[in-house]
C-alpha cells in the first residue's frame, strides 16, 4: 500500500472528523489552537506591559536587542525538553507546564520587540500634543502609543502564534495532547505503516498555519487606527 492509500484510509476512519473524539481532525485541531492561544495570551500578558513602559519612557532599548537576539538563539525544541527535564526532576506534571512555559518563553521576543518598536516610532508630534493637553502619562501611553503601534504589535503576535503553532506540534512529543502533531508523533511510532498519518498530520499543521497567518493579516489591517499614514501601516506590516 502507497502513502497515497494510507492516507486515504487513515482519512477515512470512523471518528476522524469528529469534534468531540481525540482521535478526530477538529478536536485536535480545536486542541492545537487552544494551547497556542493560551501561551500567547499569557506571553501577551507577562511582556507588552513591560515593553509599553519602557519604551515611552525610552529605557531598555539594549534589553530590546538582547531579548530578540536570544530569541533567534533558543532552539524550539531543546527549550522544550529542557523544561520537561527540570519538571521531571522536581517532581511536577509534565502533560502539561512543560509545554507551555516553554511555548510562552518563545512567543517572549517577538512581543516585547516589536511592542518596544512600535512605541518608539510613535510620531513625537503626537504624544506631545497629547501631553500638551493634559493627559497624564498613563493616558498617554494607553491612548495614543498603543493604538498607534497596534499594527507592529499585532505584526509581533503574527510571527510569534506562527512559531507557537509549529511548536505545539513539536511538542506532541512530550504532551500527551499535542494537537495535530499527536498525528505526527504517533505516525512515527508505527513505522512505515504510520506514513500516511504522519503526511495527514503534517498537512494539516501547514494548514492551519496558512490559515491563522491569513486571520493576524487581516486583523492587523484592521487595527490600524484611522488617520495612520499608509506609509507606517507598510512598515508595520514588514516588521
Amino acid at each position: 500500500m502507497n502513502i497515497w492509500d494510507q492516507t486515504w484510509q487513515w482519512l477515512s476512519r470512523p471518528g476522524r472528523w469528529s469534534w468531540s473524539d481525540p482521535a478526530g481532525i477538529p478536536y485536535r485541531t480545536l486542541e492545537h489552537l487552544g494551547f497556542s492561544a493560551l501561551s500567547l495570551a499569557v506571553a501577551a500578558i507577562l511582556t507588552i506591559p513591560f515593553a509599553l513602559w519602557l519604551a515611552h519612557y525610552r529605557r531598555g532599548a539594549f534589553l530590546a536587542g538582547s531579548v530578540v537576539n536570544i530569541g533567534r538563539a533558543v532552539p524550539s525544541f531543546g527549550l522544550i525538553i529542557l523544561v520537561w527535564y527540570l519538571a521531571s526532576r522536581w517532581q511536577f506534571s509534565t502533560s502539561f507546564w512543560p509545554l507551555l512555559i516553554a511555548l510562552v518563553a518563545l512567543a517572549l521576543p517577538p512581543l516585547f520587540a516589536n511592542t518596544y518598536a512600535g512605541v518608539i516610532s510613535v510620531d513625537a508630534g503626537a504624544v506631545d500634543a497629547a501631553r500638551g493637553t493634559g493627559h497624564t502619562e498613563t493616558q498617554i501611553m494607553l491612548g495614543v502609543e498603543l493604538p498607534l503601534a497596534s499594527p507592529v504589535i499585532l505584526a509581533g503576535a503574527r510571527v510569534a502564534f506562527l512559531q507557537l503553532i509549529a511548536t505545539v506540534a513539536i511538542g506532541a512529543i512530550v504532551n500527551d495532547g499535542g494537537g495535530l502533531g499527536r498525528y505526527i508523533v504517533d505516525g512515527f511510532a508505527q513505522g512505515a505503516g504510520g506514513y500516511g498519518e504522519i503526511l495527514a498530520g503534517g498537512v494539516a499543521v501547514v494548514l492551519l498555519a496558512l490559515a491563522c497567518d491569513g486571520l493576524f493579516s487581516l486583523l492587523t489591517r484592521l487595527a490600524v487606527p484611522k488617520g495612520l499614514t499608509a506609509t507606517t501601516a507598510v512598515r508595520a506590516r514588514a516588521l
